[in-house]
């Protein structure tokens, strides 16, 4: 059969339809993930989330390079609040965790390219309660000596200490920092191994009664319970897998059964806001 120009840009479109249908069926399938949100769209590098006290928005922030911005959004992905912190910089945000007051914290601790000696803490004192500008209050912290600086991606709030975690295909490192303001020394408190391979940790937060601690990778999380004070890993740990595999950098609980998880984008792929059960 011979075919005209027509049918031929015809057959060609119709493959192209196809091609692209095909692809959005695939991004529709998110495992045992459930999407409640499309991020908007100028968010590109979402980073973190989280969800703090007095407040009904999901509290985020893009990757190194962005805008030193703290966004509210809620549920559905939408940009309620956009706040600019004006005495920070974004030389690489990673995570943000929240105390019991609703003050949120970001962790300006990535270091990807090993250059890093001082890291910092961002505190913004009820952001519910600001409007489109404030300044924060700064912890710093370096390593101890004889301790190799790392690049850190995770971490949560516990008796009034940060947890934070070294981001590490195999092995990783909790250090411990005091929630204090002003110049702190980390203290390296744990090292694990989690089972399996591409463990790399990008997340983690700690369900507001403090007894289940969730940890974020790409295709999976994993469940902390039963542990005593700041033992974690002696307690249970769990891999919960999501049968979906995205750059996901951000999980927060919604309450202590549920989680959000925020992805990157990526083409038509990512950029949501799901739930996830953990119970």
């Amino acid at each position: 059969m011979t075919l005209n120009k027509n049918d031929y840009l015809l057959m060609t479109l119709n493959f192209f339809r196809f091609v692209f249908l095909f692809a959005i069926i695939l991004s529709c399938n998110t495992g045992k993930l459930t999407v409640v949100g499309d991020i908007a769209n100028s968010l590109k590098e979402v980073s973190a989330a989280e969800y703090i006290t007095g407040s009904t928005l999901i509290w985020v922030i893009e990757d190194a390079g962005n805008k030193n911005h703290l966004y509210g959004l809620n549920t559905e992905g939408d940009i309620i609040k956009d706040i600019d912190i004006s005495n920070a910089e974004n030389i690489d945000w990673e995570d943000i965790t929240s105390d019991n007051q609703g003050h949120i914290y970001i962790g300006d601790f990535g270091n990807n390219k090993g250059h890093r000696d001082v890291f910092s803490i961002y505190k913004i004192n009820n952001p519910e309660t600001l409007n489109d500008q404030t300044t924060a209050e700064i912890i710093t912290f370096k390593m101890p000596k004889n301790v190799k600086n790392e690049d850190f991606e995770a971490f949560f709030i516990f008796n009034n200490n940060f947890y934070i975690f070294t981001k590490e295909i195999a092995k990783f490192k909790m250090i411990q920092v005091p929630n204090r303001i002003g110049n702190q020394v980390a203290k390296v408190v744990a090292e694990f191994n989690l089972e399996g391979k591409h463990n790399k940790i990008t997340s983690a937060d700690i369900s507001d009664d403090n007894k289940t601690i969730i940890l974020l990778n790409h295709d999976k999380a994993w469940t902390i319970t039963n542990f005593a004070s700041d033992g974690f890993f002696n307690g249970t740990i769990e891999a919960l897998e999501f049968h979906h595999d995205s750059q996901k950098e951000g999980i927060c609980f919604k309450n202590n059964n549920t989680v959000f998880i925020t992805d990157e984008r990526n083409g038509i792929e990512g950029g949501n806001i799901y739930t996830f059960k953990v119970d």
